[in-house]
């Protein structure tokens, strides 16, 4: 747990949602951020089907899921394009936004306003904007929901 303020997100194209999302629109609301790559093999296989699963779960609380496709390898292959038919594909339903490219790096703009090590990420963000919980790598469901909870809970 942190005290740091969310970094706001850089995006550059929203899929399924019709309008873009801002982390200070969101203010009072808790977030669950998932920042994944459509190669990455752990995201495909845990990360954005976890993440799913807790947009279903929580759809009638006030908790915003946000997917980030943040690309940092591959650059050719994983366009929005292709982000597109793979949203399709593995119905994912929550808003998904393309994380800015960097400026002279291949390491887009969010990735690295929260320092983020890779993909699948999970970030979650209490109601008054502070980061609660930054991890990197698979997060076992029982401790995600967990801290779903308690950003719930929290007032």
């Amino acid at each position: 747990m942190t005290t740091d303020i969310a970094p706001e997100l850089s995006v550059s194209e929203w899929l399924n949602t019709e309008n873009p999302l801002t982390l200070a629109d969101l203010r009072g609301r808790p977030v669950l951020l998932h920042a994944f790559q459509m190669l990455c093999p752990g995201c495909v296989s845990h990360g954005t089907p976890q993440t799913q699963r807790a947009h279903a779960m929580f759809r009638n609380t006030d908790l915003q899921v946000i997917g980030l496709h943040t690309v940092f390898e591959h650059h050719a292959a994983m366009t929005p394009v292709s982000l597109k038919a793979f949203v399709h594909e593995n119905r994912l339903t929550f808003p998904i936004g393309v994380d800015t490219a960097g400026v002279d790096s291949p390491i887009p703009a969010t990735m690295a306003s929260y320092g983020m090590r890779g993909t699948p990420t999970l970030i979650v963000i209490r109601r008054n904007g502070t980061v609660y919980h930054h991890g990197f790598g698979q997060q076992d469901d029982m401790a995600v929901g967990a801290m779903i909870a308690a950003v719930l809970g929290e007032t």
